[in-house]
């Protein structure tokens, strides 16, 4: 099995570490401390085509393979873990399964519009009392005449007060559990749709994160994405896509520290020598970056599948979310512990690595959960 990278994905990789490390990295810790949304970084990616890395050519996307994407979400995480993960969210979240399960007439509407970067996408699936368990979802969508009219409010929605394109999901029959649940796109200027509550979050503080609100919000029939009660499988088959992202952030957060720990071990000196050559910490590097390593082949893994046409990859996309999520934490954990005091300071940055690495173990499908869809492939 090769997984050498191709020129193309050379060529990916390279342009988006050269805009992250430019762009990126020397705004990282301002909009951590602000929180405030990097339009105009976002505005850049656009540019460049990363907002449209999975739009097929004639809808004026770049129509790469997810190996590409997922190479361009670690160099970007790798300078900012906000940035990759609103990069990530837009791209597999939203316009994929829009492109996946879209009517033509959704995709000539939005994806163009995605692809430039004048649409931005958000997910909308967790609500207040709704996280691992899609079954229990409160939010409903009744069919009325020619629209839905949709009530409820969805939580921890990144890119949701900067986003004006979402992809949602509602009961809309009650009776039938997991069967009863429907996707639906909406704008953000509907009827009935409005932004609530900002987040203040421990990390990944500046992917304007909130509160979602429908009040008799009203969505036009032709805005259900794929068939009316198929929203769990366009749900879970879309997570199944996101999940290699959010391993390739992982990836790319805990390269950061690594790459952060290796200069400073050389250049701190304690007892007359640099700290590197003490062995305690050449068994913390050395854990790390074969940690990192066997994280990004996991990654390079799910993604080959998904581009190979494989019909189910969940157990490859959890194993890598579950182990990059793992090793993010516990690198950048060692790596605060490398910098001892000066780790625990906002003076260097391998305490926010920390904080942006624990979301890892929690969003889109909790560590638990990988462990769950593991087993459950697994035993059949």
């Amino acid at each position: 099995m090769d997984f050498r990278l191709t020129e193309d994905q050379k060529m990916v990789q390279s342009m988006a570490r050269e805009f992250a490390t430019k762009e990126l990295e020397p705004k990282a810790a301002e909009i951590d401390a602000s929180g405030e949304f990097p339009h105009e970084s976002v505005k850049k990616m656009a540019e460049l085509g990363l907002l449209g890395m999975v739009v097929p050519e004639k809808y004026g996307g770049a129509g790469f393979d997810f190996v590409s994407l997922a190479v361009a979400i670690e160099e970007i995480s790798r300078a900012c873990g906000s940035t990759g993960v609103i990069t990530a969210v837009h791209n597999s979240l939203a316009s994929w399964p829009i492109d996946n399960w879209g009517s033509d007439e959704m995709k000539d509407k939005y994806l163009p519009r995605m692809a430039t970067g004048e649409l931005l996408g958000a997910f909308g699936l967790t609500e207040p009392n709704c996280g691992s368990d899609p079954g229990s979802m409160e939010a409903k969508a009744v069919l009325d005449g020619d629209h839905y009219v949709m009530n409820g409010a969805k939580r921890f929605i990144t890119n949701g007060g900067a986003a004006n394109l979402f992809v949602v999901f509602a009961v809309t029959d009650p009776e039938a559990g997991h069967r009863g649940i429907t996707a639906f796109v909406l704008e953000k200027g509907f009827p009935g749709f409005s932004v609530g509550k900002h987040e203040d979050l421990l990390g990944l503080r500046a992917t304007s994160n909130c509160e979602l609100i429908f009040e008799d919000c009203k969505v036009p029939k032709e805005n259900v994405l794929g068939e009316v009660g198929a929203g769990f499988k366009v749900a879970m088959g879309t997570l199944d896509v996101s999940r290699i992202d959010i391993g390739a952030q992982a990836v790319g957060i805990a390269q950061a520290a690594l790459d952060k720990s290796l200069a400073y071990s050389q250049e701190r000196k304690q007892f007359g020598r640099s700290i590197c050559e003490f062995e305690m910490i050449q068994e913390k590097l050395a854990l790390m970056a074969t940690g990192i390593e066997a994280a990004r082949l996991l990654v390079y893994n799910a993604a080959s599948q998904k581009d190979a046409g494989k019909k189910r990859f969940s157990k490859e996309s959890a194993m890598c979310k579950l182990f990059a999520a793992a090793t993010a934490v516990e690198v950048t954990k060692e790596a605060v512990q490398i910098f001892g005091g000066y780790g625990y300071t906002k003076d260097y940055p391998v305490e926010r690595y920390f904080r942006d690495a624990k979301c890892m173990e929690i969003y889109e499908g909790t560590s638990e959960i990988q462990k769950i869809v593991i087993a459950r492939s697994l035993l059949g």
